[in-house]
């Protein structure tokens, strides 16, 4: 086998074992601060700044960008809503809104299970 073949092995097998745990324990090294900001105050990206969000209503902030769905939403970003959120945002929207119809912005992000447990840990000591 090429020592080029082995390299590319080994680069798969390490980045699959990069899981959201490590990219929550990372903070706003993450993937999420592509879109997100993390800091009390900071500015917004083409998400909203993610400070404080646990427990905040939904579509509360003055982000600006939010789809009617948020913008309307009735409920609050408690550990089990934003576990649904960071799985499937396109399924949750539905689910929370009751409208098989809603939308939201932000693409499925397909981090469930622990790896969902892992960013919730982490969006909780935001505060």
């Amino acid at each position: 086998m090429k020592q080029s073949t082995i390299a590319m092995a080994v680069a798969a097998v390490l980045l699959a074992g990069f899981s959201a745990a490590d990219e929550a324990t990372a903070g706003p090294e993450s993937k999420c601060q592509a879109c997100h900001t993390f800091d009390k105050g900071g500015k917004h990206k083409t998400g909203p700044n993610l400070f404080g969000i646990v427990g905040a209503k939904a579509g509360s902030t003055d982000f600006g960008k939010y789809s009617d769905a948020l913008k309307n939403g009735n409920w609050s970003w408690n550990d089990e809503n934003l576990k649904a959120w960071v799985c499937d945002s396109n399924s949750a929207i539905k689910s929370l809104t009751g409208d098989e119809h809603a939308r939201t912005k932000m693409g499925k992000q397909n981090k469930c299970g622990d790896d969902g447990d892992a960013i919730v840990a982490y969006l909780n000591t935001l505060k």
